[in-house]
């Protein structure tokens, strides 16, 4: 029995690790093909990357009086951060990426306590918005890949339509006819399965597998002595406190999930074991981290909340960091197959904030203008990146985003239309009552 129910926490634990692991490998991908790094430089970063997301994840779950928010949350790097990591490489040097990464770390745990205190800036009008918006704005990367991937010879082909349509369609059968276990890891079995028959079409690619070492060890500054310049650091800060602004959707929209009151107190240890996931990318050279809203739609698609699965998720990664060999068969996976599978998880994370602006009251035309404009600029944004190109390039960290975009905007729209400055006392009551931690593990569920 206990064999058994391991099985399936392992199970359930590789479903979050292949939902994520694309995003999380893309974005050293794309920094370190941009700056130039040598082969082995990018085997490092991409290594190093999937360990440290392992870390930080457990960093987050592990939940203590000084950090860790508790919740079924998995980290991986921010895009947000890809563009300025460019500029800043190539501008000055890689030293300094680091050395701005280090600074930007220390900036979010010294500064933990007081974002925490924003809570009231975050209602669920504004809640439901960024989650949505957090959603639809994802929904073009599960396009690109369901055809193939953005700048593939074999973009939109017949055959890699055909596959993304195939895994979705295995992943909602499972859901429709399968019960308890089986289905709470359907995006697992559509992976694996898409996988294999894509393999008798000879679409699946080992030589990753062939080329890669067995063992790859973490190194301190293994891309030389940090440097620091005031404008990296400054940059580096800014993208920082946008992954903030991010996670505190995802982090409401778990705590709906697991039925658990977020507090300030909750947000606080978020947002530094956050801070200390940046600053131990800075130490072994890896990136900035941020929460993945992938794994949120996985959670409410499977029904598993148990933060039991994330813990094996996070070492899980922390292996395939260390073993380059077994990490690289998960790149063997059509980017179609994860398209598919992205499809059903992304849209489950628009289903979520649908779900969460329910409870909000449309008679008021004020919450009405709020989640419309702020979903337009969401969406807007993400279909026309170079909207704001005339802007100065020095916030284009936030204009280029539409997850930042479309969330700095409910903020604002939330804050001019609806925020009552003198609050009455039940209502300052709501929003700083401090609770006693909850047990999240108490909170959770059973296999469904």
């Amino acid at each position: 029995m206990r064999e058994a129910n391991m099985f399936k926490d392992m199970s359930l634990g590789l479903q979050h690790v292949l939902a994520m692991y694309a995003g999380a490998v893309v974005v050293p991908l794309i920094v370190g093909f941009s700056i130039g790094l040598t082969t082995a430089q990018l085997t490092y970063l991409i290594s190093i990357d999937i360990m440290m997301c392992g870390v930080a994840t457990i960093l987050q779950v592990w939940k203590n009086k000084f950090m860790g928010i508790g919740l079924p949350v998995v980290l991986g790097c921010t895009f947000t951060a890809v563009g300025p990591i460019i500029n800043i490489a190539n501008t000055y040097s890689i030293g300094s990426v680091y050395g701005a990464i280090l600074v930007a770390g220390l900036f979010v745990v010294l500064i933990a306590k007081y974002f925490s205190k924003l809570i009231k800036f975050f209602p669920p009008v504004v809640t439901g918005s960024v989650v949505t918006i957090i959603g639809v704005t994802l929904i073009p990367v599960a396009l690109n890949n369901f055809a193939g991937g953005q700048g593939a010879d074999d973009f939109a082909s017949l055959e890699n339509i055909g596959l993304g349509f195939l895994t979705l369609l295995i992943i909602l059968l499972v859901l429709k006819f399968a019960k308890g276990f089986f289905a709470s890891i359907a995006i697992l079995i559509g992976i694996v399965v898409g996988t294999i028959i894509a393999a008798f079409f000879g679409l699946v690619d080992l030589s990753a597998v062939k080329e890669a070492s067995w063992l790859h060890l973490p190194v301190v500054f293994y891309f030389g002595t940090p440097e620091f310049h005031l404008v990296p650091i400054l940059t580096m800060i800014l993208v920082a406190m946008v992954s903030l602004v991010e996670s505190t959707g995802v982090y409401f929209a778990l705590g709906d999930i697991t039925n658990k009151d977020i507090r300030e107190a909750d947000l606080k240890r978020g947002y530094r074991a956050e801070g200390v996931a940046i600053l131990f990318g800075g130490l072994f050279n890896s990136l900035p981290y941020t929460t993945f809203s992938q794994n949120v739609g996985l959670i409410q698609l499977s029904g598993v909340r148990r933060l039991r699965i994330i813990y094996i998720a996070g070492v899980m990664l922390i292996l395939l960091g260390l073993m380059p060999k077994i990490g690289a068969a998960t790149l063997a996976i059509p980017e179609s197959v994860l398209g598919g599978a992205m499809i059903a998880m992304f849209g489950m994370v628009i289903s979520y904030g649908i779900k969460m602006l329910s409870t909000v009251d449309f008679e008021n035309q004020n919450n009405l203008m709020v989640v419309a404009i702020s979903i337009a600029f969401g969406l807007g944004v993400t279909a026309v990146p170079d909207v704001f190109k005339s802007l100065p390039s020095s916030i284009s960290v936030i204009t280029e985003s539409g997850i930042v975009m479309g969330s700095l905007t409910a903020i604002i729209l939330n804050l001019v239309l609806n925020f009552n400055l003198e609050p009455n006392d039940d209502v300052k009551d709501q929003l700083f009552e401090v609770m006693p931690d909850e047990d999240t593990e108490s909170l959770t569920e059973d296999y469904k």
